[in-house]
């Protein structure tokens, strides 16, 4: 395997720590299909992907008094968890925790969560949630940290998820205010209700103590369209792939207007030189979900989640309304009975699905059900699988929409069998800061299909770029 090492080193400044970004685990390569293969060398078609590179190995160290730290990014965790907590009890619970002998516990933000997700977890080929199958993998590294499939409690294996302290600035469902939680079951990103679960069960929550500015960028502006970040020491293409001053390098990508597949994307940054370098690369997960700025928001600011110094291209989403791209990342999400197939997107823009049955896969429930992790029994947040929660529109009046612009992503919503979805059904499910996955190739007629995405998820081919070097 062609392996390159990249090393950052760790640092205070003016209230953001400069820490460098954990690997996201993923080791192997894979094909644009179902398996692992060979780690192509360089030059060789889907080189530049996530286990052609080894950034900042994690070095989690077990301390043995019910703690783990984190050399990397400075952190330290609790290694154990507790249960059936309600987002509006977190921080009540980190006030009191006392772990290792520290009382300085909190609420991790998410991107201090999101630093433990490993990437080489998989969800494994199941064909019910009623248990965990044989081949999955937990997204969390069980060697230093503990862990449980929720069955036990009557959720689905699938419900792991995690509480962080960042509250999304829009609403989701069109109505429900929402936080940003880490699924370590299923490798996800997304949004949940603050409110109170509809049953006497919550989340899992995860205390971290240490320096609080983690996560905090500090960006400037190179002149030569590139954007470094003084907290990661990654340097970023100041425009995304849909720029008009990228667009003459786009070469013979197949739609020409910045959007590509994951093999178009990976070859793009590793043959870009831009901004008087030529080391460009995909980034992977952890890396352009650092870039997010969870401050900003569609709905909030008009704009896409990322700070004003970089451009994002607009696009017309599959509602017909205004909003902003998906980025494609380097890393595979091992999801299901084709894992291999998908490879993990970061949404800057609102990240859609909708509600309802039709057409999905397994145990996406019938007609009238929620799609996976949007209700039913155990972890599901409340109301989310049941009528009245896809109002037409994404918001509330007076909500901030971006401005218009950007090409069509695609026809009508398709559902199993053919159907149509109105576009008054595709809502922001999951919010702008979301980490999904995408097919990393396909026919794009066949894409957005309703109701086949986890979730519901309006899923794409065809994505955005963002590249990424080391400074």
């Amino acid at each position: 395997m062609w392996t390159f090492v990249l090393l950052a080193v760790g640092l205070t400044l003016s209230g953001a720590v400069a820490a460098a970004v954990p690997d996201t685990g993923q080791t192997a390569c894979f094909d644009t299909g179902r398996g692992e293969r060979a780690c192509p060398p360089p030059g060789a078609a889907l080189f530049g992907q996530d286990g052609n590179y080894a950034t900042n190995p994690p070095r989690p160290r077990d301390n043995g008094d019910g703690t783990v730290s984190d050399p990397v990014t400075g952190l330290m965790w609790q290694k154990g968890f507790t249960r059936d907590v309600q987002w509006k009890d977190a921080e009540s619970l980190a006030r009191r925790a006392t772990t290792g002998g520290h009382a300085d516990w909190r609420v991790p933000t998410i991107k201090e969560l999101y630093s433990l997700i490993d990437f080489s977890g998989a969800t494994g080929t199941a064909r019910s949630f009623a248990s965990a199958p044989p081949d999955a993998r937990p997204f969390l590294d069980t060697r230093v940290f503990a862990f449980e499939y929720p069955t036990a409690t009557g959720a689905r294996f699938i419900d792991a998820q995690y509480i962080s302290s960042t509250a999304y600035t829009g609403l989701t469902m069109g109505r429900a205010r929402t936080f940003f939680g880490v699924n370590f079951a299923d490798g996800r990103i997304k949004g949940y209700p603050q409110e109170a679960a509809h049953r006497p069960i919550g989340w899992y929550l995860r205390l971290v103590r240490g320096p609080a500015g983690y996560g905090r960028n500090l960006f400037q502006d190179d002149g030569n369209g590139a954007v470094s970040d003084r907290a990661t020491g990654l340097t970023w293409t100041k425009g995304d792939s849909g720029d008009p001053a990228l667009r003459p390098k786009l070469g013979r990508t197949r739609l020409g207007d910045g959007r590509m597949d994951w093999r178009e994307a990976l070859a793009f940054c590793e043959s870009l030189s831009h901004a008087g370098a030529d080391d460009w690369r995909l980034p992977n997960a952890k890396e352009l979900q650092s870039l997010v700025d969870y401050g900003r928001s569609p709905q909030a600011t008009g704009s896409a989640a990322i700070d004003p110094l970089f451009q994002a291209t607009p696009i017309t989403d599959e509602a017909g309304r205004p909003n902003w791209p998906a980025y494609w990342t380097s890393t595979t999400h091992l999801d299901g009975p084709s894992a291999g197939a998908d490879a993990v997107i970061i949404h800057f823009g609102e990240a859609l699905g909708t509600l309802g049955g039709g057409g999905g896969g397994p145990g996406m429930g019938g007609p009238g059900m929620g799609p996976p992790g949007m209700g039913g029994p155990g972890m599901g947040p409340p109301g989310m699988g049941g009528p009245g929660m896809g109002p037409p529109g994404m918001g509330p009046p007076g909500m901030g929409r971006p401005p218009p612009g950007g090409p069509m992503m695609g026809g009508p919503m398709m559902g199993g069998g053919g159907r149509a979805a109105p576009a008054s059904s595709i809502i922001d499910v999951h919010g702008a800061g979301a980490q999904r996955s995408d097919p990393k190739t396909g026919d794009p007629s066949a894409y957005p299909q309703w109701g086949r995405g986890p979730q519901g998820d309006v899923r794409r081919v065809f994505n955005h770029v963002r590249c990424v070097r080391t400074g």
